[in-house]
Formats: C-alpha cells, structure tokens, sequence
C-alpha cells in the first residue's frame, strides 16, 4: 500500500488550508462563544466542492475519494473543530446515505442541492434513551395508503435544526426485532418536522446540536430509501464511512493542538532557554507527534480499503477509537505545555481540549468502537 498523497491531494489540502486560514481562523472564536453556526460559511464551501465531496459530478459533487475527504476535514479541523465536525456530518451521514442507497430519482432530486451547499443535510438515528441501543427506538413510522406517518423525536442530531433536508431511520417493525427499521428523507417544509432543543455543549459550540420532532409528519412512499426494514443495515455502512470522518476530524483538531504546542514550547523561555528543551515538554512532543502519525496511517488505510471497494468496517472502528483517544490525550498535553496561558481563551488549545472529546462519542463512543473490532477480530 502506498500512503503517500497524490498531486491533488496535495493541492486540495494547501486549498483547504487556505480557505480555512482567511475564512475561518479570524471568526472560530466569536462563532464558538455565541454558539453561532454560520450557514453562509457552508454556503462558500459548497462552491469550492467541500460540501459533495464524494457525491459524483453527474450530481453536482466533486467527485473526490476518501483520501481528498480526509485532507479536507483534517485541514479545516485544524483550525476549527466545530466547522470540521459539521462538514463531515454533513457529507459523510445525511448525503452518503442518499448516494449509497437512494434510486436515480432520489439522487437526482436531493444530491445536487446537497452538494452544493444549497441545502444542508441531516442525519437522524439517536434517540434521548436509545443511543446505542438502536434497535429500541421510539421514533416509529406508519404506512398509510402511499405515505408514511412519522411520529418521535431524534436527539443530539447535527444540523438538527437548521438542515433542510434530513435522512431519518425510524422503526417501523416490532422493538428488538430484526430488520424493523427503515430511512426516509423528510424535508424540512413537511407538515410535522420540526427542530426541538438545541443542546448547550461543551464545545463544537459552532456546530448546531439538537433535537428533531416529528408530530404526524406526514411522506410520500417515494421518500423511502431502499426495502422496508432495511434501515439499520444501511446505517451501520454509513457508519463505517462516517467513522473515517470522524477519526480525520480528531486528527485535525490533534494536529492542530500539538502545532500550537510546538510553537509555544520553541517560543516560550523559562531559565533562560526555550521550554522545548526541558525533557519533560520534548517528551510531550514526542508523544504528540507518534500518536498523530500513527492515527493518520490508520486512516489512510481505510481510504486505500475505500477506493478498492473492500470491507472497512474493522479498520475504521480502529481508526475512530484510537485517533479519538489520541486526540484527547494530545490535547490534553497541549493545555499543559502552555501551563496557566492554556487554559486562557487568549490561546486555541483550550479549545482544541473542549473539542476533542466529542470525537470518543459521536457517532458510536470508544466503547462501541471496541466492541466493534472485537466482533470482527473473534469471527
């Protein structure tokens, strides 16, 4: 396997970066305090493909692979977690599952508006008090002649309020049963869908987190994705993709508190010499620098698994559980490399620490992901 990045990876990172640098460094903080989520933003990355990235051209995306999605959201992570967070949310669940599982019409109805940033997308399968536990979930939906009626309300979805478009799993068997789950995409202008409580966060303060109501909504059989009951089975495939985004978003946020930490630690005197001599700041480093290397070979390796069409389930589980972790612990490290300036708002990293602990839940937590890899490697 050659893990090298291609010409155009290459490029689209130092895009990426650039992008990041003029259009979110100067306004991450303010967005982060007013917990604003900047819907124009989104607007311009759709231009530039960032919102379609793997959503082929003959439907408005870029047509790019993993590898190019990777370097987008680590680039953007970097800078800012919450915008990195909402970009992978918004191309790997609610778009992916359209791509992946939609009839042509359905593509060609929804993907364009996604791709381009016109509509913004939503993924609905966590509920308040079934989480992990999918199989139990309230949110049913009914078949009424040729529509669906869809009661319940999803909890800690991304965009939960201001998406216009969202793919929703709802149970429509027995609990506990197989197969008694389905998707559907609901607009947002449906009778009955609605946004619910916005949770107040830890961090990704800028990333809207909320609840998504629906109360008699009614939708044409012609929103359905795929068979009846094969709405769970769909999920944990958009899961595994998604869980690539997520390990490329903790990658980010590391990378871009161990490069603060690097900084500071070259810059930074006490006793007459830079504090990156001291071995207990070099040895901070050191481990900053192995953790994200070793965290970015895993994910490349599920881009290569990707792009050749081959099972990833095992190895994205692996790739989100340890570059979260890692992300936590790098983050960590670097609030303590800046001693008392850390854990001031007048430097990033005590941000880079708020956000990177989200990337051990969203999106199945380190546990699941465990449970995961020890399913696969006990077969």
């Amino acid at each position: 396997m050659n893990f090298s990045d291609t010409e155009q990876t290459q490029h689209i990172a130092q895009s990426t970066r650039d992008f990041a640098q003029k259009f979110i460094a100067p306004y991450f903080m303010d967005w982060d305090e007013k917990q604003i989520f900047p819907i124009a933003l989104f607007k311009e990355m759709g231009k530039l493909g960032m919102m379609g990235v793997l959503v082929p051209e003959v439907y408005g995306g870029a047509g790019l692979g993993y590898a190019e999605y990777n370097a987008i959201v680590q680039e953007i992570a970097k800078v800012c977690g919450s915008i990195g967070l909402s970009v992978a949310a918004h191309n790997s669940l609610c778009t992916n599952h359209i791509l992946s599982f939609g009839n042509e019409e359905q593509k060609n109805k929804w993907l364009p508006k996604l791709a381009t940033a016109e509509w913004i997308g939503s993924w609905g399968l966590t509920e308040a008090n079934t989480g992990s536990d999918a199989g139990n979930m309230q949110t049913t939906a009914v078949k009424t002649g040729d529509e669906w009626v869809l009661n319940g309300t999803k909890s800690w979805i991304t965009h939960g309020i201001s998406s216009d478009v969202s793919v929703v799993i709802a149970r429509t068997g027995e609990a506990r049963t197989s197969g008694n789950a389905t998707a559907f995409v609901v607009e947002r202008n449906r009778p009955g869908f609605s946004g619910g409580k916005k949770e107040n966060k830890l961090g990704m303060r800028a990333s809207e987190t909320s609840e998504m109501i629906f109360d008699n909504c009614r939708i044409p059989d012609a929103n359905r994705l795929g068979e009846v009951g094969d709405g769970f089975r769909q999920s944990l495939k958009i899961l595994d993709g998604g869980r690539i985004s997520i390990a490329a978003l903790a990658v980010g946020i590391a990378k871009g508190a161990y490069e603060a930490s690097l900084k500071y630690a070259q810059e930074r005197y006490q006793f007459d010499q830079p504090i990156a001599h001291f071995q207990g700041i070099s040895f901070k480093l050191a481990d900053m620098a192995t953790e994200i290397m070793a965290s970015d070979l895993l994910i490349q390796q599920c881009c290569d698994l990707k792009l050749r069409g081959e099972p990833v389930s095992k190895q994205s589980a692996m790739a989100k559980y340890y570059s979260s972790e890692a992300a936590v612990r790098i983050a960590t490290d670097a609030v303590q490399i800046f001693g008392g300036y850390g854990y001031t708002k007048d430097y990033p990293v005590e941000k880079f620490y708020r956000d990177a602990k989200l990337c051990t839940i969203g999106e199945g937590t380190s546990e699941i992901q465990k449970l995961v890899i020890a399913r696969e490697i006990l077969k």
